[in-house]
């Protein structure tokens, strides 16, 4: 029912049916595990942001401008990266709240 995302290092509902087709344990379990999901979410942003903060170190010290370009976009990317896990975290906000009914 998840599905690993290599892009975003973790695992994304990847769901085979309709949501109304599960039952109301299925739901519960699918909520569950999502939530579990979810909590990863911000130690996964930490980890981007340390790397990207050593790319930034590395940039400072560059005098390669091909190589300054790489570090750019590489830095780009995983903010890019973050901004898409941020999304996850705050559009699944209300999974907690329907375990918790």
């Amino acid at each position: 029912m998840f599905a690993y995302d290599e892009r975003l290092g973790i695992r994304l509902p990847a769901l085979e049916r309709a949501w109304e087709e599960y039952s109301e344990k299925e739901q519960y379990d699918i909520l569950l595990e999502w939530e579990k999901i979810r909590g990863a979410i911000p130690d996964r942003i930490a980890e981007l942001e340390q790397t990207i903060n050593q790319k930034q170190a590395e940039l400072s010290d560059e005098s390669d401008f091909a190589r300054s370009c790489r570090l750019n976009a590489e830095i780009a990317e995983l903010a890019s990266i973050i901004n898409d896990l941020w999304i996850w975290y705050r559009l699944n906000q209300t999974v907690s709240a329907k375990l918790h009914q």
